[in-house]
């Protein structure tokens, strides 16, 4: 979770850099809980029905938006609601992949 630079809400996004990385900086990908009617290659939808949903900490069908990163100081995080399992990081990977044309 994460407080916008305003900070004015609270949002959702997983942290894609690595955890080993110096620094005080953070690479995220938000996630939005309004999924498209469309979703493009690089959104991973997460629903309720996925096995893994009750660790993600997500509380409704979310998606994260693969092609909507930033990077962020360390210290605007609050905490964390959950963890992606491997499945989902596979998939993450995936659209981060198609994403930055990797």
């Amino acid at each position: 979770m994460t407080r916008g630079e305003t900070g004015s809400k609270v949002r959702p996004a997983v942290i894609i850099s690595r955890s080993t990385r110096p620094g005080n900086d953070v690479i995220l990908a938000f996630i939005s809980s309004v999924p498209p009617q469309t979703l493009l290659k690089t959104d991973l939808l997460i629903e309720p029905s996925h096995p893994e949903f009750p660790g993600t900490g997500l509380k409704i069908a979310s998606v994260i938006k693969c092609d909507k990163l930033a990077t962020v100081e360390r210290r605007i995080l609050l905490g964390e609601i959950g963890r992606l399992p491997s499945v989902l990081i596979r998939e993450l990977n995936q659209r981060l992949r198609h994403a930055l044309e990797l």
